[in-house]
């Protein structure tokens, strides 16, 4: 069997899931771990020998909460292809989180709701995938429980993203009444049987639509139902596309139950015929603009996501590396092309969720963890010759702003080191007054700031307090140099460092920014700036 680096990187899918929190994210993620093979029951890993229960969600706090905060990457062998699957957290405060995860992407599920269909955050979410042109697989989730109508559904698709939806399934009924549905593509139907994800018997077969065995699930009225709803759809939607999907402008969906393990088979069957291997990725090499291929012989990747401690036993900081190109080995010298600095990776891990396993080999669309001391950062481009650098991954403008006291002034140096630790994670942004001792903490929502002062509990041992800081608004400043300097002199007050060292001019109203902005013509202030 071939082993070269496009070969293998052919057989890649690497995909993110993307949805409103509670539409079952979570759920859907176990299940097309154990539809892959990967997993023997949802909720349960296959670890060496013995049944741990772990799960995609490993942080205290979401085990707590019921919510993923974190991204994770799980990746497992299937029907002879690669998967590595992206949890992304469905919570709109960890964004910044979710928009990084989907630069590792090739592809994304947007798991919708049946009885809510869109919802706002989806449709941020949604907006995400499409300044990446990610091409975008969805998933009907909870038929089973009282739905929309799914024509409406379908319109909901059309309108609100602009994508033609083209079901390749059409679900016989929904809630108590839900039988299961018709493969519009082979004319099978697959029949729904009420039982519980850890029942062993599953799914029946699926039979064909205008066989005899088919009435054994639906009576007659049902059978005609369920063809004139069939037809309806064909006619009034575009017939499935592979080509305009991979553009963006297609969507191909799916219908099913995450918690009944029903339709989880047919949309990992359908992620692999139709989800993209890696592509071909711009970069610049030697201040020059140029292109990364899969199978070209250097190896190279970018650090999307930065997670401490996720063994506790351990103070370990691990970078999420996606790779773009080549074929990584175990004990290969990578440099960082920003630093210059060189690095032996010699324990790359695979991922499964936190559960790991030393990464022998990996190919462009693998995501291997290599932990490091403070090393690597978010948006490092990393490369045997060092001379690669991918288009970084920009911060965001946090929403809120707060004052982080310790409540042990003896542990004020502790603190320090701690917020950097977290803010070089992108978990928040950490600003430092020019004036004053006091550091400020930005978020783009309250709950990141629950799970910061969880976390810095828990793993630093530090007991801090959160309090309302004097500013609303931080920007970025750019421009010539004697301009910026003039500008922060002039205020300095107001002016603050972020942890890449640069200038941050904290406001304390959204008018004032517009304000200084016409008095400061020749200074720009910036909302989002690309990691350094």
């Amino acid at each position: 069997m071939s082993t070269s680096p496009a070969a293998e990187a052919a057989r890649r899918r690497t995909f993110a899931i993307i949805s409103h929190p509670d539409a079952g994210k979570t759920t859907l993620t176990e299940n097309l771990l154990l539809a892959g093979g990967a997993i023997r029951a949802a909720g349960a890993v296959r670890a060496r020998g013995e049944n741990r229960r772990t799960r995609s969600d490993w942080m205290k706090i979401e085990r707590e909460r019921g919510i993923s905060v974190s991204a994770s990457v799980m990746t497992f062998d299937h029907d002879g292809l690669m998967f590595n699957l992206l949890d992304t957290p469905g919570h709109e405060d960890f964004s910044e989180d979710t928009y990084r995860t989907l630069t590792a992407a090739d592809a994304a599920v947007m798991v919708l709701d049946a009885a809510k269909g869109i919802e706002p955050q989806t449709l941020k979410l949604f907006e995400v995938c499409r300044l990446r042109d990610i091409p975008i697989v969805t998933f009907i989730n909870k038929m089973d429980r009282e739905a929309q109508d799914p024509i409406e559904l379908l319109d909901e698709i059309a309108g609100k993203l602009a994508l033609d939806p083209a079901p390749l399934f059409w679900p016989a009924g929904s809630g108590g009444r839900f039988k299961g549905m018709l493969d519009l593509r082979h004319e099978k139907f697959v029949p729904f049987a009420k039982r519980g994800s850890d029942s062993d018997e599953g799914h029946p077969a699926p039979v064909a639509f205008r066989g005899n065995a088919v009435v054994s699930y639906l009576d007659p009225e049902e059978q005609a139902e369920l063809e004139e709803g069939a037809m309806l759809i064909q006619e009034a939607s575009k017939p499935f596309d592979p080509q305009a999907f991979l553009e963006g402008h297609m969507t191909p969906v799916f219908f099913g139950s995450a918690l009944r393990h029903f339709g989880v088979d047919q949309l990992l069957e359908g992620l692999g015929a139709y989800a993209p291997p890696p592509k071909i990725v711009s970069a610049i090499r030697h201040g020059e603009p140029t292109h990364v291929a899969p199978g070209d012989p250097e190896v190279s990747g970018f650090v999307f996501k930065v997670q401490a401690n996720m063994d506790p036993n351990h103070r370990d900081r691990i970078a999420f590396l996606r790779l773009t190109s080549g074929k990584f080995q175990r004990g290969m010298k990578l440099k960082v092309q920003n630093t210059g600095r060189q690095l032996s990776v010699n324990a790359p891990i695979m991922f499964f969720a936190s559960d790991r396993e030393l990464a022998e080999e990996a190919f462009a669309g693998d995501v291997i963890g290599i932990p490091n001391h403070g090393v690597l950062r978010v948006g490092d481009s990393l490369s045997e010759s060092g001379s690669v650098r991918f288009s970084g991954l920009p911060n965001f403008a946090p929403e809120i702003l707060q004052r982080v006291r310790v409540k042990d002034p003896l542990k004020a140096k502790h603190l320090k080191k701690a917020l950097e630790g977290l803010a070089e994670e992108g978990v928040t942004q950490l600003f430092r007054p020019v004036i004053g001792a006091d550091f400020i903490v930005g978020a783009v929502g309250q709950l990141q700031f629950e799970v910061m002062a969880d976390r810095l509990a828990n793993e630093y041992q530090l007991e801090v307090l959160f309090e309302p800081a004097p500013y609303a608004e931080a920007r970025w400043l750019s421009g010539e140099k004697a301009d910026v300097e003039d500008f922060s002199n002039k205020h300095k007050s107001a002016m603050a460092t972020d942890i890449d060292e640069q200038p941050v001019f904290l406001a304390k109203t959204a008018w004032e920014i517009g304000y200084v902005g016409e008095r400061y013509p020749k200074v720009t202030f910036l909302r989002s700036k690309e990691r350094l």
